[in-house]
């Protein structure tokens, strides 16, 4: 087991890397550059543009120099922990998306763990009794929960708890908590109003996790070998809980590589509707003002999530399924 985990990690290194250059590729990608969008919103303005002062900004930020060379600059110093400089906040982009990336990173997590356990605890009870009373109603809630949009959701939520309670639940702490040092009292602020963007973001990514362990289990439980043990009087609990559900529950597993990097996506749209400050506004501002640096960090940051979700599931397969580990 470890000299499998061992290598997916070794894989990992390379793949990083290679996200590191496609990243900086795509923001690249349009014509221009920073200088260009910000000499666009000066002539909308109607303000003069003084030639002299571009070049020198164009120098000061390497703009001038080659793409190659500066994706190099800047992956040499995101080896070193410098992201680079952005040049629509004019600070670094460490400074910047630090703070704003660790809300992120916990909000994705809780919304990960709440879609995984309701997911499983739903899909496997839907299995079990299917086309009973509750799994019309969880395959209904199911099926709303993948067609509304998560910006919808957030929406519909603020709007409820507002009307009940007389609350606005928007951002992560109330006016007064915001810019305020940590306390005892800001932390139960920020458990009061991290519940929804939890439930939101959570919801689209559990109710798949539910559809997939439903017909998988549904699948399992036809199979010859589950009949038989039904008719030798195995107990229901040893007969669903030691075979097939171990093997239903490995693609549900395998998702974990897509989840993951859903969830911190579904985060980026809900952070806006919701006023999070996670990096999802930053983030749109950046692609629109081509800043590249933050951007492209941004991008590579997202990106990894998709790696750690894929060595999850990796892991979570091996330890279902002994037999991945030889292959």
């Amino acid at each position: 087991m470890l000299t499998y985990l061992l290598r997916r990690l070794f894989f990992a290194i390379p793949l990083l890397f290679l996200i590191a250059v496609v990243s900086f590729i795509i923001i690249e990608l349009p014509p221009g550059d920073y200088l260009t969008v910000y000499v666009m919103n000066l002539k909308q303005s109607g303000e003069a543009i003084d030639e002299a002062a571009l070049q020198v900004l164009r120098t000061r930020y390497g703009l001038d120099k080659p793409l190659l060379v500066r994706f190099f600059i800047w992956f040499k110093g995101v080896l070193k922990g410098d992201f680079g400089y952005s040049f629509m906040w004019e600070k670094p982009v460490s400074q910047l998306i630090g703070p704003r990336l660790w809300y992120t990173v916990l909000i994705s997590v809780l919304a990960t763990a709440f879609a995984w356990v309701f997911g499983f605890l739903i899909g496997v009870y839907s299995g079990i009794h299917q086309y009973s009373i509750g799994d019309y109603t969880f395959t209904v809630l199911g099926y709303i929960g993948l067609a509304t949009p998560n910006f919808l959701l957030a929406l519909i939520l603020l709007w409820a708890v507002y009307v009940t309670f007389g609350v606005s639940l928007g951002g992560l702490f109330s006016p007064e908590y915001a810019n305020a040092p940590w306390s005892w009292a800001k932390f139960v602020d920020l458990l009061k109003h991290i519940w929804l963007p939890v439930i939101v973001i959570g919801t689209g990514s559990m109710a798949g996790l539910i559809r997939i362990l439903r017909a998988n289990l549904l699948d399992e439980l036809e199979k010859p070998y589950v009949i038989a043990a039904k008719a030798r009087g195995v107990p229901g609990k040893e007969l669903y809980w030691k075979y097939p559900l171990r093997v239903a529950v490995i693609p549900f597993a395998s998702t974990a590589g897509w989840v993951l990097p859903e969830i911190v996506s579904g985060a980026v749209v809900t952070g806006i509707v919701l006023n999070l400050p996670t990096v999802g506004v930053i983030l749109l501002d950046a692609l629109k003002s081509q800043d590249m640096y933050l951007a492209g960090s941004l991008v590579m940051f997202l990106s990894i999530f998709t790696i750690i979700g894929t060595v999850i599931s990796d892991i979570l397969l091996a330890w279902l399924d002994p037999r991945i580990r030889f292959e």
